[in-house]
């Protein structure tokens, strides 16, 4: 068969690439490959243990989007890419021909092979595969003992579900503190603090030598000698590219996995894109390559790459990563978005901090208030927003998002100080002593300060 557009994967990148390139492309046929008939929602997955209940409550609706939009589904496995022909292999032998190739392959679970006895029974790791998740859920049930390894986004977030479900839970991070890539220590220690009046054991600044059992897992040697008992072990130990298809077509990669694409999503090939956490990222503010896979990247991304497909646009380039990132732990929020004070360190900006701790909704009194914290990151010489992190109540996902774009349109502190904002005592923190504000306020304070001085 043949088709205008193939799309391989339907998670939030490909489902997001090939529905934006049928709304502007109406003409063109899209047909979407994919393994599985039901896709999952990816920041939904630690969810399925506990609050959620199974994954058959956390299906992204593609099929019925793709089918809304007039886009053919096919569900198999993609074997190879010959790109010289323009076209793919299939695991049952059809060949599909296309006129322009979308990459929504993903990623996988890194698991360490390095690590004695990574693979005995109840060793599981986190992917985006709703028959392995199942299967998981079933033999976890009946265990009492769980280890997480690895304190990041997933570590946290699933562990967090587990003593919600009245299992006994140690998370274990090398780092000194948990969510200690994505957060500054003052933020990750709000976060930790939390998490053990959860009811998590939390170990950090040690990591795992050994995990034990002759068949099945019996617990985990710590490199300090100490020994953890486990009926099961969730190795959250970060994902890597699924770039092997892209690699065996001859594709250019990254010396991080990643494939390489330009601005418009495009590989070295034009006629084929990449999108998601297949693709290579780099960083909004530093240019660097960034390990960044998130859902809400990979639907920018698609967009990108949706839009562009058959006629380039001088003005819709994908220009950087901001890495956006929030969770929450009960009732408080964490979020995160552009540099964090320690990368800001590491990269040698000169650069200033604004912080303020107030309350987000007005007045004080007032049922389901909590105390919002920001931390404003902003350069010296030009006043520009780098970055900011907060941690309060549930509403700290949007503010995330604000400060997100904020970095994306290099404001100033001098615009977000004049900026007008909209209040109400139900829904923010007083006009007054708007947290935000005032930690630009904070902020600005230092910048004049230091030029006084100079």
């Amino acid at each position: 068969m043949k088709t205008d557009v193939l799309v391989i994967g339907s998670s939030a990148a490909g489902l997001v690439a090939a529905t934006t390139g049928k709304r502007i492309y109406k003409d063109k046929e899209f047909t979407v490959v994919t393994k599985q008939a039901k896709t999952l929602i990816p920041c939904g997955i630690p969810y399925v243990f506990g609050s959620v209940g199974s994954t058959d409550n956390n299906i992204l609706p593609a099929e019925k989007m793709f089918e809304a939009s007039g886009i053919k589904q096919i569900y198999n496995d993609v074997q190879s890419i010959d790109r010289e022909n323009k076209s793919v292999l299939l695991e049952n032998g059809e060949v599909i021909e296309y006129d322009k190739l979308v990459l929504g392959t993903g990623s996988n679970p890194y698991k360490p092979e390095w690590l004695k006895g990574v693979n005995l029974e109840n060793v599981f790791s986190v992917p985006k595969n709703k028959v392995y998740l199942d299967e998981m859920q079933l033999k976890i049930e009946s265990c009492k003992k769980i280890i997480t390894i690895g304190a990041g986004f997933i570590g946290v977030e699933i562990s967090d579900e587990f003593v919600k479900a009245k299992k006994d839970v140690t998370l274990i991070e090398k780092l000194p503190h948990i969510l200690g890539l994505a957060f500054d220590e003052d933020v990750s220690i709000k976060a930790e603090t939390i998490l053990k009046e959860r009811g998590v054991n939390v170990k950090t600044g040690v990591g795992v030598k050994e995990i034990l059992g002759s068949n099945k897992v019996e617990g985990v040697l710590l490199d300090n000698g100490e020994k953890i008992e486990a009926d099961a072990i969730i190795l959250s130990m970060g994902y890597k590219p699924n770039s092997e298809l892209a690699a065996k077509s001859g594709l250019a990669i990254s010396d991080k996995g990643f494939i390489k694409v330009d601005e418009y999503m495009r590989t070295e090939d034009p006629d084929v894109f990449a999108v998601g956490d297949c693709a290579e990222k780099r960083d909004f503010v530093t240019r660097k390559p960034s390990p960044i896979m998130l859902a809400s990247t990979a639907c920018a991304e698609s967009r990108i790459a949706g839009m562009n497909l058959f006629k380039l646009s001088a003005i819709k380039t994908f220009s950087g990563t901001i890495s956006i990132f929030s969770t929450a732990l009960g009732n408080t929020g964490f979020g995160v978005a552009g540099l964090t004070e320690t990368i800001a360190k590491q990269e040698n900006f000169d650069f200033v901090t604004g912080v303020f701790e107030g309350i987000d909704r007005h007045p004080g009194t007032l049922s389901d208030t909590h105390t919002q914290f920001v931390k404003l990151i902003v350069g010296k010489e030009s006043g520009v927003i780098l970055g900011g992190e907060v941690a309060g109540g549930l509403s700290i996902g949007e503010l995330t998002n604000t400060i997100g774009i904020i970095i994306q349109n290099r404001m100033t502190i001098n615009s977000l100080l004049t900026a007008q904002i909209g209040t109400h005592p139900l829904l923010t923190a007083s006009p007054a002593g708007y947290p935000l504000i005032k930690a630009a306020e904070n902020a600005s304070g230092k910048i004049m300060f230091t030029e006084k001085i100079v």
